[in-house]
């Protein structure tokens, strides 16, 4: 019989994947091009550049979670609808590579948030993650920051 290991068990880092999804039913392929099941667009997961300018005091229109203690990126987690961040492109499931030529692969949650804070000025460079939704309700140590 097939016997779990216990997590303290496992080997550091633990990254547990999404559950697998059946893919959608079998359609021809003449007619996948033009069907919502199948998008055969790859430059919606090529990186883009979101700029946004910040008035002092005032909030960029979006979330983040994340960061260096869950071992998975910055990813935004919300985007207030007809904020500049919206207009602008970005999208929840987004992961931010970078912020003003700051790695974000690989940044603490806090320094993430420090630098959105602080910036009058924000060049982003992120890029679409078709697993970032999933994997972002498996990150519970870390809160979501308003920012």
């Amino acid at each position: 019989m097939d016997q779990k290991i216990p997590y303290d068990d496992y080997q550091l880092p633990v990254v547990f994947l999404p559950s697998y999804e059946n893919p959608p039913a079998w359609i021809p392929t003449q007619e996948r091009v033009h069907h919502p099941d199948y998008n055969n667009e790859l430059p919606q997961f090529l990186p883009r550049t979101i700029v946004l300018k910040k008035p002092p005091g005032a909030q960029l229109g979006f979330n983040i979670r994340g960061g260096k203690a869950s071992q998975l990126g910055i990813f935004i987690s919300k985007v207030v609808p007809d904020s500049d961040a919206h207009r602008a492109g970005l999208q929840e499931g987004d992961q931010v590579l970078c912020v003003n030529e700051v790695d974000f692969q690989d940044i603490e949650h806090s320094r993430a948030v420090e630098i959105l804070k602080t910036a009058r000025e924000i060049l982003m460079r992120v890029r679409f993650f078709p697993y970032s939704k999933y994997l972002l309700r498996k990150i519970i140590s870390e809160k979501t920051k308003i920012i």
